[in-house]
């Protein structure tokens, strides 16, 4: 019969209860969250501006289309990624803790999603704007693979 101290979070040599491994699980996700945030919100002010800028009436439909898309992208990261504050502020203090962390896990994986999608967009945009449409895609498209390959299939791999 197997010992009792050998539960899988203590054969990784973590000597937690579940409590505080969730615990640890949310401190460990708002550390992640405040770098994401900062970014898309510095991503999303300086959307937000554009079209209040001059020069943005001569932008054709296509960039048009495309700051809107990006625009959007931005907008749903921000809401992914600060939704755990709001999460947390409403199941504080209700003994949550694990949904909680569930839940803002997979709205911070949605949000990176969506921030990825929102950078290689707005790259696109200024590349398109400021050297055409055929820079605008190589770059782009080179961004969303490098993207991809560092934030996701990099660690996919390691896993």
């Amino acid at each position: 019969m197997a010992d009792r101290d050998e539960t899988p979070h203590k054969r990784l040599g973590r000597r937690e209860t579940p409590e505080q491994r969730f615990d640890r699980n949310w401190t460990e996700l708002l550390q992640e969250l405040r770098v994401a945030q900062t970014g898309v919100q510095i991503l999303f002010a300086f959307l937000l501006t554009l079209p209040f800028d001059q020069r943005f009436a001569g932008v054709s439909q296509g960039q048009k289309a495309a700051y809107i898309a990006t625009l959007l992208c931005t907008a749903v990261a921000t809401l992914c990624l600060i939704a755990p504050v709001s999460h947390h502020r409403i199941l504080f203090r209700r003994g949550r803790k694990r949904e909680l962390v569930a839940i803002s896990s997979n709205l911070a994986g949605i949000g990176l999603v969506f921030l990825w999608l929102s950078i290689v967009g707005a790259v696109f945009l200024v590349f398109d704007v400021v050297l055409g449409p055929a820079w605008a895609v190589a770059v782009g498209g080179a961004f969303a693979v490098a993207f991809i390959a560092v934030w996701y299939l990099l660690p996919a791999l390691k896993r």
